[in-house]
């Protein structure tokens, strides 16, 4: 018996489709981040088993989405409106920001249910091996926002890594004069981790028991 080698990388690079349909949509699921060809065929075809108006419903949602949603003017999160809803609510604290570096951040910590405040969200963090300076971030709305609004506490909530710190100095400097006090999470998230795969009870916890930010970068 002759044994032939399987090799499913090479198998799935020269994938062969029967409809040049089908390999178009499997190429762009593909695209998507963590999605690799077998993933995406298996999208596909059981987006082809589905009766054809809860396809196209699936399509208008996504093309809706990327149409019609914004960002919020106030802390850049994702909105149906100029003011996101959590910006909106008269019930969180509007003198409390935390804040992140993008908005799968935002979810993590609203998931804990520990947080009452606001957010403004900067769009990454200052890295300059990745081209990032402090200009192409949201930083300069952050200190207008904090004079307008005389916020009362910063909570820095950004991945605990040598570019995230870098980010927190940065700010703390620029805002070292205004009155308002600056803290960070606590080290319950481990150095060089991503917050937004930190678990719920770690990540509430290390909002509760935050600490000063002078503290923290002395450490």
């Amino acid at each position: 018996m002759i044994i032939v080698p399987f090799r499913v990388g090479v198998y799935l690079y020269n994938m062969q489709f029967s409809s040049s349909l089908l390999e178009n949509a499997v190429n762009e699921f593909a695209k998507l981040p963590g999605i690799g060809k077998k993933t995406a065929l298996r999208m596909v075809l059981h987006l082809l088993k589905q009766d054809e108006a809860t396809t196209e419903n699936f399509s208008e949602i996504i093309a809706r989405m990327r149409k019609e949603i914004k960002f919020c003017q106030r802390c850049f999160n994702v909105s149906d409106a100029d003011i996101c809803s959590i910006c909106a609510n008269s019930m969180r604290n509007q003198r409390i920001i935390c804040v992140v570096e993008n908005i799968r951040d935002v979810i993590a910590i609203e998931n804990t249910q520990q947080f009452s405040g606001t957010y403004h969200i900067l769009g990454g963090i200052i890295s300059p091996l990745d081209g990032i300076g402090p200009d192409q971030l949201q930083i300069e709305s952050l200190i207008q926002r904090i004079q307008k609004e005389q916020t009362e506490e910063l909570i820095f909530a950004l991945s605990p890594n040598i570019q995230g710190d870098t980010t927190i100095y940065y700010i703390q400097k620029k805002i070292q004069n205004l009155n308002c006090r600056i803290t960070t999470i606590a080290r319950g998230i481990a150095f060089g981790g991503e917050l937004e795969y930190a678990d719920e009870l770690t990540l509430g916890r290390s909002l509760q028991n935050r600490m000063p930010v002078d503290r923290y970068i002395s450490h």
